[in-house]
């Protein structure tokens, strides 16, 4: 049986390094993907403050820019990063530009969008900065399409339930 949680992949840091997913066992992420000029891209600045938000708590905020929708995503490796700290003066983690739809995309996003794969969810991204959020257990729960703000109350509230949930763990 495969598992059904998201520490069975790897993925490559924005200089390339592979990282397991299974480093973030035991947290509640969010999982997004990202591009620099799209007219959601302003949400760094949110999901910056949702990570400010949660600060102290088991949560983190998982990027992967993709140039999927509308070649919105032209920079690679550094650029990506300087661009997103510079102008959104962000502090999440930010992965290797990788493909989130179709045959070519990544395992992780095949997983993410396959309710047959991840047991709970079948929404596979229609444009950048759709957001999966991810249990403590690796689990995918739920998902927000790109203009749900990352900072509004209903993505809030699913995270504080998720972390209420991980704290009596």
């Amino acid at each position: 049986m495969t598992e059904k949680n998201i520490y069975q992949f790897k993925v490559d840091t924005i200089k390339g390094e592979e990282v397991s997913l299974k480093n973030y066992e035991g947290k509640v992420l969010m999982i997004v993907n990202t591009a620099s000029e799209c007219g959601f891209t302003p949400q760094l600045e949110d999901l910056e403050q949702l990570r400010k938000d949660f600060e102290g708590e088991k949560f983190e905020i998982l990027a992967f820019p993709s140039n999927d929708f509308g070649q919105q995503e032209p920079l690679e490796g550094d650029a990506i990063s300087k661009f997103c700290v510079i102008n959104y003066h962000t502090h999440f983690t930010i992965f290797k530009k990788m493909r989130v739809r179709g045959t070519y995309a990544s395992p992780l996003y095949k997983f993410l969008s396959d309710k047959k794969l991840n047991g709970h969810v079948n929404a596979s991204p229609r444009w950048n900065f759709h957001k999966y959020l991810i249990n403590s257990k690796g689990e995918v729960i739920d998902y927000f399409y790109p203009f749900t703000k990352p900072n509004s109350a209903k993505v809030k509230k699913a995270i504080q339930k998720l972390l209420s949930t991980t704290k009596k763990d």
